[in-house]
């Protein structure tokens, strides 16, 4: 089955750009579009896309509270993927804590924008730029230093978290490590319930505000 693709964006060109970029892709299908984050959650639960692709600046509702209602309110919600103009963004950032899975850049190469999109709708978050992981660790407080400390990490889970944060995926994290993908996924799983992370993004946002891991 192709991944199937919601776009949201109010610019009609961004758009245009985005359906012709994924649907040149026989796996990605783009199966409606939005102008406003307020129409994603009626979309979303009548289409029932894999991802949502959304802009993070919008002016009735933004990509923020969008994805805060979505996650809150459609059972098993798609993934949802933040497209915006500018890394440095605090939205950006808003909207990774609020629960996106992945951030993209407007003026990505078609290939970029193809490639995270699959790995978004694989459930492998998308490597932070450096400018979003500085954001994070702006936000650091003694609250998510406590929470990591409590989840006491083993040496293997820690080692996998900080690999998830450089952007790894559980192949390459297995390579890395020297194990089976298999042990990866149960470390990952381990990661998330300690954490009480949503998903890998989550986790990650989690070590770099609690200094666990620190902006390169």
């Amino acid at each position: 089955m192709p991944v199937s693709v919601l776009l949201v964006d109010d610019e009609p060109l961004v758009r245009a750009g985005l359906r012709a970029v994924l649907e040149a892709q026989p796996d990605i299908e783009v199966v409606g579009e939005a102008a406003d984050g307020a129409a994603v959650v009626p979309l979303v639960r009548q289409l029932r896309p894999d991802v949502v692709a959304m802009d993070v600046r919008m002016p009735l509702l933004d990509g923020i509270e969008a994805t805060r209602i979505v996650l809150r309110t459609v059972p098993q919600p798609p993934k949802i993927l933040v497209v915006t103009t500018f890394e440095n963004d605090e939205y950006v950032y808003e909207a990774l804590r609020a629960g996106a899975d992945g951030f993209l850049l407007k003026r990505a190469r078609p290939a970029e924008i193809v490639h995270a999109v699959r790995l978004v709708a694989e459930g492998e978050s998308l490597l932070f730029p450096a400018a979003v992981r500085s954001l994070a660790a702006e936000y650091g407080n003694r609250a998510a230093r406590a929470a990591m400390e409590r989840a006491a990490l083993t040496e293997r889970e820690a080692a996998v978290l900080r690999l998830m944060a450089r952007g790894l995926s559980n192949a390459e994290i297995a390579a890395e490590l020297i194990v089976g993908a298999e042990t990866v996924k149960s470390h990952v799983s381990a990661v998330l319930a300690k954490l009480g992370a949503r998903d890998r993004t989550q986790a990650v946002i989690a070590a770099y505000e609690s200094g666990f891991v620190a902006p390169a």
